[in-house]
């Protein structure tokens, strides 16, 4: 009998041992590779409840996300687009950026391009005169980069404050020479500190080393071989692709970035990234002195959570959760709801390792949600002010301001309203820019059609006063949100404009005719 009792606790045990191990065993036995597309699934099929992805949907509505997908072991579970964004659209993935180059001097050090970690970043830009050249900066190693503990003195701080260096930096007509030309804060290695300066030099240093351009080596050695093909990227005025933002991405070419972390590297057979890479961003030592956040090669982790993050401002996000074999993606949000809440759902959705019994009334619960949030709600909206006629066509030149917004003109008047507004040129002696549309007044957006490489911008208005006219303006690949206050006082025009990067104007116009 004791023997039979020791039998039967063995082998509890190891059943319970197998179920702990199911969802590696899992994901190394049948893990789909996306190279060509992504394979869709039930979330049932996948061990994921329905109904509680159905409240993911909504929470991301809540919370002004432009997109949210989730895949489990390898396939698709849920997929949503908040209107006006649709399905197939790139987005700027702003910091995101970071965790991508980091993958590219990951790829570029497994290919003996890089060279060792520990070398001197002053090494790579001779023949540069560098101000503040002491014995700190002259320490500073391509590690410490990756870390974001360089020592510069950078204050762009993740808050939301304005990021003051990085504004400088934009403003620069030599963005490398402006990152190097900082003095230095402390030594290298002793804290983190946010710093997209930073990986400008990492940008600069991969195409040095690889002897071509960033995104070449990118489409080459990564974009390529995960079969990414759409994809734009900002370029500082030298034209080298910026190292700390400036990509846009569809959000399921973002998932299968976090799904060559998930698989530890490994990518249809190859390691394309070594594998130690990804094992010190899922166990990072540097301390963010945010919360208990740690950093490492561009990624964020919450250790307590086993979570693993690309994260870009105004969140746009790739999590990957190795204990339930599930990556998230996330696009826009303009509201900086807690990492933790989104995780925590997400984790309370992965009921099982295995397949769920189906559940269809969740399942069409599901779709509901997804298909309600590809589709508009009208916001309220005032009757036309009087003034409407008055003010229609009337060309209004605006006072110099930072924007250089020149004049703009607006017809209210018709069931479509219109907007044009130019812009000073970019380049010294350029003509000027002309960006134009049409403005919802309905309650529901207006979207232009693309006119090159001006922004793809979504308009709706409404009168809030007999002479003041609210107009919102989206920006659908870069998530930014501005709200301007048009009041009409004779000639006179005053506008007030807030974003949801916290950016606040005003500025004052006069009529020319």
């Amino acid at each position: 009998m004791n023997s039979k009792r020791r039998w039967c606790r063995g082998t509890r045990l190891l059943l319970i041992a197998a179920l702990a191990l199911a969802p590696l065993a899992r994901a190394d036995e049948a893990a789909p590779w996306p190279t060509s597309g992504w394979q869709q699934s039930k979330p049932e099929e996948q061990g994921m409840s329905s109904a509680a992805l159905a409240e993911l949907v909504d929470f991301g509505a809540l919370s002004g996300m432009d997109s949210m997908l989730i895949v489990r072991h390898g396939k698709i579970v849920l997929d949503a687009s908040y209107a006006p964004f649709k399905p197939g659209m790139r987005h700027a993935v702003n910091s995101v950026t970071k965790a991508v180059v980091g993958t590219l001097a990951g790829i570029a050090s497994k290919d003996g391009v890089l060279g060792p970690l520990d070398a001197p970043v002053m090494g790579f830009f001779p023949g540069r005169s560098v101000a503040h050249l002491d014995a700190n900066k002259k320490a500073m190693t391509v590690q410490s980069l990756l870390d974001s503990t360089s020592g510069l003195g950078w204050r762009e701080p993740l808050t939301d404050e304005p990021p003051e260096s990085m504004l400088q930096m934009e403003r620069s007509p030599d963005w490398i020479g402006f990152v190097l030309d900082r003095p230095m804060a402390q030594a290298p290695g002793v804290s983190f500190n946010y710093d997209s300066g930073t990986w400008h030099l990492l940008s600069a240093i991969v195409a040095r080393q690889s002897g071509v351009d960033t995104l070449a080596y990118a489409t080459q050695k990564l974009f390529a071989p995960l079969g990414i093909a759409d994809v734009t990227w900002r370029r500082d005025p030298q034209g080298l692709p910026i190292g700390g933002y400036g990509l846009f991405m569809q959000p399921r070419d973002m998932a299968k970035i976090g799904y060559l972390y998930l698989r530890r590297g490994e990518w249809d057979g190859r390691q394309l990234l070594p594998r130690e890479w990804v094992n010190k961003v899922f166990d990072p030592q540097v301390e963010m002195g945010v919360g208990t956040f740690r950093y490492a090669n561009g990624w964020w982790t919450i250790p307590q959570k086993h979570a693993h993050m690309a994260v870009g401002f105004l969140r746009q996000l790739i999590v990957v959760l190795p204990d339930i074999d599930t990556v998230v993606v996330v696009t826009g949000g303009r509201r900086h709801y807690a990492f933790a809440q989104l995780i925590d759902r997400v984790a309370a959705a992965a009921l099982s390792p295995s397949a769920l019994p189906d559940d269809p009334a969740a399942g069409a619960r599901l779709a509901e949600r997804i298909a309600d949030a590809g589709v508009e709600k009208a916001s309220a909206v005032a009757p036309a002010s009087t003034l409407a006629s008055a003010v229609s066509g009337k060309t209004y030149r605006v006072d110099p301001n930072w924007t250089g917004m020149v004049t703009t003109k607006l017809d209210l008047t018709s069931p479509v309203g219109r907007y044009e507004t130019m812009f000073a040129p970019i380049a010294p002696g350029g003509p000027l820019r002309r960006i134009e549309g049409p403005i919802g007044l309905d309650g529901t957006f207006r979207l232009r059609e693309p006119q090159g490489s001006e922004p793809l911008l979504a308009v709706k208005g409404t009168w809030l006063s007999k002479n003041s006219f609210q107009l919102v303006s989206r920006s659908l690949l870069e998530g930014i949100v501005t709200t301007y206050v048009l009041t009409f006082d004779g000639a006179q025009l005053d506008i007030s404009l807030e974003d949801n990067r916290g950016v606040k104007l005003k500025m004052r116009g006069q009529a020319l005719d």
